[in-house]
């Protein structure tokens, strides 16, 4: 699929800097992201990023010295999910769209694409569309590697061969000249590489989704041995890249307490265990020539801490992060000297994008990435803490409605989706735009979130519908107590997991919320479980086992799942519902929305769905985000209004 180049006038008018506000309209929320995606080339000369004006999305290219315009790229309404460099005159774009793909068994799925955009000429071209036997579609990002001055890209893809299905290949492809190759043949159940620095392809992992028997393999001349084998329910451990020398890659692994961390395999050692890296990281950081890896972020507390290896790498962050005091600091991207770095930066005013020149000692401000907000278009957000009825402690964030006393207010839940997922701090779109209309937002990382060690996440396992939900309702009550809102004025909004928690709230948790909305919230578990079980030739696989482990049941027939399907207890409710789905969702099915609403109107239960066209599950439309939004305001203001 080729995006269409566009006249630079057109691309600058996308682009112009937001000016503030004097008030923020409820657009300036739901709109997209005026800016996202931003990559500075690795010569530093040149910033990628992608700009949006209402729908249409654009890709511009400009140079760090003058901000001069180097070239435009209107991508319409496309959905671009990552932008990145491939040396500095190519840049790649992964986009994607919602099909059922010809001749591909199954449902409709989202599929990936990556576009290459040759920066000296402009021509556009799809990696994967001409490759013989395969799709043109992808299976997560590319990597890139120059090679002898040449920028090579490698990408997974699917390839077809003697008539059997489909299955992952790595593809190279000469970006320069065009020429591919199968770097690595299909074979059944691999499912991921490390490549090096040179291009090599130097470890593989492979998982048995029947028995769930994941296997790390290390390549040695031609041939491949095993450098780790066990069983791994839940899904393939990730492959994260070299590690801190070239004879060292990093994986997925358990620590002595049967914890999930990363682990560092020496490929110089035939057998054992993989070495724990030294620090506990979030995310890992790998150098953007070399490879390997020189340290990694990890959020402790409300901070986002970067921890780097070398002495040298850690004084500079830190003078990243002095420019910008008083604020968070996140990495987006670097030059290749890593002197030259783009972050990101959450504070008071909302978040903005950075450039940090270490050589001339320089950072600037590039751009909001939501413009229209004003200065009072930004609520506090605090972060607290509270005991749920067993003693376990949780935490989250509070945002609070600017000029207005905190005590007594009206007061919307909005837990996230995952569930093995987290908030955290800084600018929440939708937790704003809700404070904006005057509640209070109350964002609680209960237990079964991510990010706060393995323990506390296991202990949601077995708890949809039950502690997982109290956790919510524990944190009502608490604010209550302290008398910051007012307990008859609580509605529950959510999406995706959030979305459950919602209709949970509203079906297994009554007496707490005057109202729920569900925006792609799963309401018939049974159902859910089987309608994802068509990505899969076996009953047995990793998302059933992962599923049943956060559900508590044993398989899909397993009745506990009926006691923990809001569907299931529609006659319960006693306030109103408003249900919201996209009907492109390929995570959460549409039907499971009209589900409910069926269930819901058989009880003669007060319930409005609202259906919106072509929208995923990531609200990755601007109209229909926004349409999101403004149904969400008005379902709250009707049914609790915030004055």
């Amino acid at each position: 699929m080729a995006l269409v180049r566009a006249a630079a006038l057109a691309v600058l008018m996308a682009l112009g800097w937001l000016a503030p506000a004097l008030a923020a309209p409820i657009e300036a929320y739901g709109r997209l992201p005026a800016i996202e995606q931003v990559a500075i080339s690795p010569d530093g000369t040149m910033l990628a990023y992608v700009v949006t004006d209402g729908e249409k999305r654009a890709v511009v290219i400009r140079r760090t010295s003058d901000k001069s315009m180097v070239r435009g790229l209107n991508a319409g309404d496309t959905k671009v999910r990552d932008l990145r460099w491939a040396g500095s005159g190519h840049v790649l774009l992964t986009i994607s769209v919602t099909t059922r793909a010809e001749g591909v068994l199954g449902r409709r799925r989202e599929y990936f694409m990556v576009e290459d955009m040759d920066i000296a000429t402009g021509r556009q071209r799809a990696l994967m569309e001409k490759q013989a036997g395969a799709m043109n579609v992808v299976y997560g990002l590319p990597e890139v590697r120059i090679i002898d001055g040449t920028p090579i890209a490698f990408l997974h893809g699917i390839y077809f061969s003697d008539g059997s299905y489909g299955r992952l290949a790595l593809f190279r492809i000469n970006l320069k000249t065009g020429g591919s190759s199968i770097v690595e043949s299909p074979l059944e159940d691999v499912d991921d590489w490390v490549i090096d620095a040179s291009g090599e392809v130097i470890a593989q992992s492979e998982y048995d989704q029947k028995s769930g028997r994941w296997t790390l393999k290390l390549k040695t001349g031609r041939s491949w041995r095993t450098r780790d084998s066990r069983i791994v329910p839940t899904g393939s451990p990730s492959l994260y890249g070299l590690g801190r020398d070239s004879h060292a890659i990093v994986a997925g692994a358990l620590n002595a307490d049967g914890q999930p961390t990363y682990g560092e395999y020496s490929t110089g050692t035939e057998t054992g265990a993989a070495a724990p890296l030294q620090d506990d990281f979030d995310t890992l950081i790998h150098d953007p020539v070399t490879q390997l890896l020189i340290g990694g972020s990890a959020l402790v507390g409300d901070e986002e801490r970067y921890t780097f290896f070398d002495p040298k790498t850690q004084s500079a962050w830190r003078t990243v992060a002095k420019a910008y005091a008083g604020n968070r600091v996140s990495l987006a991207s670097w030059s290749d000297d890593r002197r030259k770095i783009v972050v990101r930066i959450d504070g008071a005013d909302g978040p903005a994008f950075g450039l940090v020149d270490l050589d001339a000692k320089s950072a600037v401000w590039l751009a909001e990435i939501y413009g229209g907000l004003g200065p009072d278009g930004v609520a506090e957000q605090r972060a607290i803490s509270y005991k749920a009825a067993d003693g376990t402690e949780i935490t989250g964030y509070l945002t609070l409605p600017k000029g207005r006393d905190p005590k007594g207010l009206p007061l919307v839940v909005l837990p996230h989706g995952g569930p093995a997922a987290r908030d955290e701090p800084g600018f929440d779109w939708w937790a704003q735009a809700l404070a904006s209309r005057g509640y209070a937002v109350l964002q609680p990382n209960f237990r079964g979130s991510e990010g706060f060690g393995w323990k506390f996440m296991s202990a949601g396992f077995g708890q949809w519908g039950r502690k997982m939900q109290t956790d919510l309702s524990d944190g009502v009550r608490d604010l209550a107590a302290k008398g910051i809102i007012d307990p008859k004025r609580v509605c529950i909004v959510g999406g995706s997991y959030g979305g459950y928690a919602a209709l949970a709230g509203a079906t297994l948790d009554p007496g707490v919320y005057r109202c729920a909305v569900s925006v792609a919230g799963p309401a018939d578990l049974r159902r859910f479980l089987q309608w994802g079980q068509q990505d899969f030739t076996s009953s047995q696989n990793s998302r059933l086992r992962y599923w049943t482990q956060f559900m508590g049941v044993d398989g899909i027939k397993d009745p506990d799942l009926a006691d923990i399907s809001p569907a299931s207890h529609a006659d319960a409710v006693s306030i109103p519902i408003l249900l919201i789905h996209g009907r492109d969702d390929t995570v959460v099915p549409y039907e499971q929305s009209r589900i409910m609403e069926t269930a819901l109107k058989k009880a003669g239960k007060p319930v409005t769905l609202v259906t919106l066209d072509g929208e995923d599950h990531w609200l990755s439309r601007g109209a229909t985000r926004l349409q999101m939004l403004n149904a969400v305001v008005a379902f709250l203001e009707a049914n609790n209004p915030p004055r």
